[in-house]
């Protein structure tokens, strides 16, 4: 049975003023404001979108929960299953934005400070809950780096992907294939892979990395960063081998429907669910 390949819009979400924004940046900052976080999930599902991504991109940075109200609001709205993110860091967290309505929570910052959090959480609700999002960026220092895993880029350049933390702020030294690896092993459920370099560029999904992963890991790969047409969401499971492809600002400022997307999909004979 070939699976059908979901496509999957991002709320990229910020505490203000009005209890929290939806914005869109490009990699990782400039950030413009995109619309309400509930209106927007609204618009997502009847779109026919496969499932939600909320990422609150600033709770680890600013030493904060989750927006669980916004959450409660969104999860009301949908009935779609429902990615959150952001401000994770312990089983009581998890616990909480589960019962708030979100079907999955995604770790990224306390899974690299902590890893047992990823064990631990999927052991308790089980692996199907559990996404480790896995922040990388592009490292062309192979030479003092030979125990990484080396890619080729699109050129030939060879580089190593290395995980950053707090939105992109901290880089670890971490591989990203490296640790993928261990997060499976840890038990998380997928992988959502976002490369900064392309991150909100219009320029398609990084490739390389995207790839690697996928061939090289058991559990489904989500793709992010980049897209900018649906031509971007083929590439993403065809070169990338992708399970999902994820989008924020083709949808966000309208330029294309999720219908669009899975529309061009099917005419090129990607499984898709209409």
């Amino acid at each position: 049975m070939t699976l059908t390949k979901r496509i999957i819009p991002c709320l990229d979400v910020t505490l203000d003023e009005a209890g929290g924004t939806v914005v869109k940046g490009i990699e990782f900052v400039d950030l413009r404001k995109a619309g309400d976080p509930v209106e927007l999930a609204k618009r997502y599902n009847e779109q026919g979108a496969d499932e939600l991504v909320f990422l609150d991109i600033t709770a680890s940075h600013e030493g904060r929960g989750t927006m669980v109200d916004v959450i409660e609001r969104t999860a009301n709205e949908v009935f779609i299953p429902l990615t959150v993110g952001g401000g994770i860091n312990t089983i009581d967290d998890v616990r909480q934005i589960l019962r708030a309505g979100a079907d999955k929570v995604s770790v990224n910052t306390a899974a690299v400070k902590n890893p047992q959090l990823i064990k631990e959480a999927s052991d308790i609700f089980g692996s199907q809950c559990i996404v480790t999002a896995i922040d990388c960026r592009r490292n062309l220092d192979v030479e003092n780096n030979t125990d990484k895993r080396i890619l080729e880029l699109e050129d030939g350049t060879p580089a190593w992907y290395e995980v950053v933390i707090y939105g992109g702020r901290e880089p670890t030294g971490i591989d990203a294939v490296q640790w993928g690896k261990k997060v499976e092993e840890l038990g998380a459920g997928e992988i959502l892979l976002t490369s900064m370099a392309r991150d909100g560029t219009y320029d398609g999904f990084d490739v390389p990395i995207t790839r690697k992963l996928s061939e090289e890991l058991e559990i489904p790969i989500i793709a992010s960063g980049g897209v900018g047409n649906p031509e971007h969401a083929y590439q993403g499971f065809t070169d990338a081998k992708a399970d999902a492809a994820l989008a924020a600002s083709i949808f966000h400022f309208g330029e294309y429907t999720v219908r669009d997307v899975k529309e061009y999909l099917k005419e090129k004979d990607i499984p898709v669910r209409l």
